[in-house]
């Protein structure tokens, strides 16, 4: 799969770039995605959540009326979640929400995410460029030069480059990251992938694996 390489303007620079079939053009396994992207939002979680139980709230411990002959539901704490002011019952406990998943099946799910994105033609191969200082404006010209000011887009860097990084922070729409932090989730999440020429050949060497 053939792609042309664009500049810094969004301008054609004459060259192409061929696309690894075994990473950019597979059948797309859903159920390996569908995976994948539920152990990113699970590692998301903080699993910090917790209500009090009858053990663990303030309440006298006497018991409240006697056993027999009131015509209700025995009773032998206040602290019952029954009662308002109660413990919760089978509330949220602190837990750790992750799960594991094989190396095979997160690269089988981020080659079928990129030959989604190259089946709808959402790819765009950029060759490799700079900034002298970090400056917004410079990085949101780039964005507009390839028509995506208005859309999430994802921008995959071959080394770090802490001056293009910093220009997108402020950018709510616009992620920038390393080859090696690619995941299934940011591939999917971004309406344009932009790949710099110096991150293909890592991508497709880690994936080809």
């Amino acid at each position: 799969m053939k792609v042309a390489v664009v500049d810094i303007n969004g301008k054609s620079t004459g060259r192409e770039v061929e696309l690894s079939a075994e990473v950019f053009a597979i059948e797309p396994n859903n159920h390996a995605v569908y995976l994948d992207v539920k152990q990113y939002l699970a590692n998301q979680r903080q699993g910090t959540h917790k209500a009090k139980e009858r053990a663990e709230i303030s309440g006298s411990t006497r018991k409240i009326k006697k056993q027999k002959g009131t015509g209700t539901a025995r009773a032998g704490s206040i602290k019952s979640g029954v009662f308002r002011g109660g413990g919760r019952m089978f509330g949220p406990r602190p837990r750790n929400y992750s799960f594991k998943l094989n190396k095979g099946l997160k690269r089988l799910a981020r080659r079928s995410a990129l030959s989604m994105k190259a089946n709808d033609g959402s790819i765009v191969v950029m060759e490799d460029f700079n900034f002298d200082v970090p400056n917004t404006k410079n990085f949101t010209n780039v964005l507009k030069a390839l028509g995506v000011e208005n859309k999430k887009s994802l921008f995959v860097l071959g080394a770090s480059n802490n001056n293009v990084y910093l220009s997108s922070r402020n950018l709510k729409g616009s992620d920038v990251i390393m080859n090696s932090e690619l995941s299934t989730y940011k591939i999917l999440n971004a309406n344009k992938l932009v790949l710099l020429e110096s991150a293909l050949e890592g991508i497709e060497s880690n994936l080809s694996k």
